[in-house]
């Protein structure tokens, strides 16, 4: 937002009364030229025409005109003064952001690729509605890997977010062996969602700023191997820094897992954070996680206000244009 415009003055105000006081002077001079220049000759017997209607209003046309074109051109010569002395005004300038932070947290195991491939895409298109959000790509498997820290740099973001799409549709792109490099660290062992919730929730930083933090995580909840967090320790510790999870959970038809109530407990684990859980197949889970998100925490800052001086010429401008234009005119039917 940008606050009301204050009048800041003139860069060169001195140009102001210099070119008027110019303005003055050729004035006077050409008007001492004029009567100087020009010898007067008297006509017999033309007195009595000072009395006819049609003569006198034609005197009073005339001296009208005169004084019309000496005013539009002292108009526009103070127009013209003022733009050579660049008028300017000061504004100041805030805007409102948003105070969340928001990490995307995905599991890159093979059951999760087409999943995470759909929530990428999604989350791609609704950074352009981010004003001031901060936003974290992390990725797990065995081991986790954070594409790229809490920002607010919408071209990174937007640029990471579409190299990671492609590769997970398997397109061949320029850098895609780098976007899976780190997750595979621990051989035998895959999808371990409690270490990699966990660093996703290491992500956030600010504790001393009142910021809404969340989670989406997005994962099948199959855990292959030895992790060092459960998922239920992982929300703790994600809600012991200020965090929501929020998840998105595959509901293919094939999906023969869930033997041990996988979907269960992270559904229990999840919404004890205060996060939502949701079908990951669902094209509207992420943008009704994300309004949720948006409307949990409706609080705004204002950021430092930046002090701007632009120019304030358009009206003197339109001044000159039709005080010069009307010079022109009036002088043609003085001459007339």
């Amino acid at each position: 937002m940008t606050a009301a415009p204050v009048p800041a003055g003139l860069t060169t105000a001195w140009a102001v009364p210099a070119l008027v006081a110019l303005a003055v002077v050729a004035l006077v001079a050409g008007l001492l030229w004029r009567r100087g220049g020009a010898a007067t000759t008297w006509v017999a017997n033309t007195a009595e025409l000072r009395h006819v209607p049609a003569m006198r209003w034609w005197r009073v046309r005339y001296h009208a005109l005169r004084a019309a074109l000496v005013l539009a051109l002292g108009t526009a010569a103070l127009a013209a003064a003022v733009l050579v002395a660049r008028p300017v005004v000061a504004e100041e300038r805030t805007h409102e952001l948003a105070n969340r932070d928001i990490v995307l947290c995905l599991d890159v195991s093979g059951s999760m690729i087409d999943y995470d491939a759909a929530v990428v895409a999604t989350f791609a298109r609704l950074v352009d509605e981010f004003e001031g959000e901060r936003v974290a790509l992390s990725l797990f498997n065995s081991t986790s890997r954070t594409v790229f820290p809490l920002t607010d740099d919408y071209d990174l973001v937007r640029e990471q977010l579409r190299t990671a799409r492609a590769v997970l549709e398997g397109d061949a792109v320029e850098g895609a062996e780098d976007l899976f490099r780190g997750t595979e660290g621990l051989e035998g062992q895959a999808s371990l969602i409690g270490d990699g919730l966990a660093t996703c929730a290491l992500l956030f930083d600010q504790f001393d700023t009142d910021r809404s933090r969340s989670v989406v995580l997005a994962t099948d909840n199959e855990a292959w191997g030895d992790p060092v967090y459960t998922l239920e320790e992982a929300t703790d510790l994600a809600g012991g820094r200020g965090a929501v999870v929020h998840g998105l959970y595959p509901d293919r038809e094939d999906w023969i897992a869930d033997a041990d109530g996988a979907r269960a407990r992270m559904r229990l684990a999840l919404e004890a954070t205060g996060g939502v859980f949701a079908q990951a197949s669902d094209a509207g889970a992420v943008p009704a996680i994300l309004a949720q998100v948006q409307a949990a925490d409706l609080v705004a800052m204002d950021a430092d206000p930046e002090r701007v001086v632009v120019d304030d010429s358009d009206g003197w401008v339109v001044l000159l244009y039709v005080a010069g234009l009307l010079a022109v005119v009036l002088a043609w039917r003085v001459r007339a």
